[in-house]
């Protein structure tokens, strides 16, 4: 088990949220339902299964939630993309978003690694 809130993945998923939670607050009001709760829980899943996964008693819990985070990441990312090509992002917005998933998605896979390294090493 570790906190955490320690982990720098976690909190760029944090922060990421954060902005995707201020960001749709302008979509339209017809999305509250769709698009943006989906956009928004999808975010918030990153962070929260990084969460889950530390609170967990062994690497390989651990890896697996690493792992729902990317796969929410992924959504995510969909789900920028599709509010871009609807004109709800404007093209910095979307720039500064997706840059920041795909930092994100970079973190997870390299601490999934080392994750998964250290299990098969226990």
């Amino acid at each position: 088990m570790q906190n955490f809130k320690d982990l720098k993945v976690w909190d760029k998923a944090h922060q990421l949220t954060l902005s995707i939670y201020k960001i749709s607050a302008s979509f339209p009001k017809e999305e509250v339902y769709s698009l943006t709760n989906q956009l928004r829980r999808a975010s918030a899943s990153i962070p929260a299964n990084i969460a889950e996964g530390c609170g967990k008693n062994s690497q390989a819990d651990l890896a697996n939630f690493l792992n729902i985070s990317l796969g929410s990441a992924n959504e995510t990312e969909y789900f920028l993309i599709l509010s871009k090509d609807l004109d709800y992002l404007a093209e910095e917005q979307f720039t500064i978003l997706s840059n920041s998933i795909n930092e994100v998605k970079a973190m997870l896979i390299s601490l999934i690694l080392k994750v998964r390294t250290k299990h098969r090493n226990l």
